[in-house]
């Protein structure tokens, strides 16, 4: 399904589970506002239209808050990206897609990761060598974590999920919200 055809669906969605006009979000950094009577997604700070890609899991993000009145808070159990539905077998890609991406900007100097932390929804972590929870929406976390070289081994990356995050969005959507958060790094 092309971005075009996902964008309908959602505002086709958001449209059905209220009749509101004007809502809102917060994503990593920025807060957006939402016109459903416009299908439009404006940045609030540079009043600049979020793209496709970012549009489409704000969309999906709001469509689970409208549908169950909430999202549900951070659980604070970290798992990995097998374990989610059908994970496994799209490992691969989603691993060439984000974790080497971590690995490549950061593996020789890990710690500048920290520096996350400073520009975005984020806080230092407590696993491997370092790592730094990124919270894209406030109820939803992701756990990047690096180890170090040593004599034996290169640098190593991983991303953990907070465990609620498949209670609102799919797979596909946890790999996009991944890009997109990487991208940012």
């Amino acid at each position: 399904m092309g971005y075009q055809q996902a964008l309908d669906k959602a505002w086709e969605n958001i449209r059905s589970l209220t009749a509101e006009k004007e809502l809102s979000a917060a994503f990593l950094s920025e807060a957006y506002d939402i016109s459903a009577q416009d299908k439009r997604i404006l940045s609030r700070s540079c009043n600049v239209p979020a793209k496709d890609n970012i549009a489409i899991i704000i969309l999906h993000y709001l469509i689970q808050k409208l549908t169950f009145k909430a999202i549900p808070e951070a659980s604070g159990e970290w798992i990995n990206f097998n374990e989610l539905e059908g994970g496994e077998g799209y490992y691969p890609a989603f691993k060439k897609r984000t974790i080497d991406r971590v690995l490549h900007k950061y593996g020789q100097s890990p710690e500048s990761l920290l520096k996350v932390a400073e520009r975005m929804p984020a806080r230092r972590g407590s696993f491997g060598d370092v790592s730094v929870a990124v919270y894209p929406f406030p109820e939803i976390g992701m756990l990047i974590t690096m180890s170090k070289a040593d004599e034996e081994f290169g640098p190593s990356a991983n991303i953990l999920f907070d465990s609620n995050i498949s209670k609102t969005f799919c797979t596909e959507d946890i790999v996009v919200l991944t890009e997109i958060v990487v991208h940012q790094l």
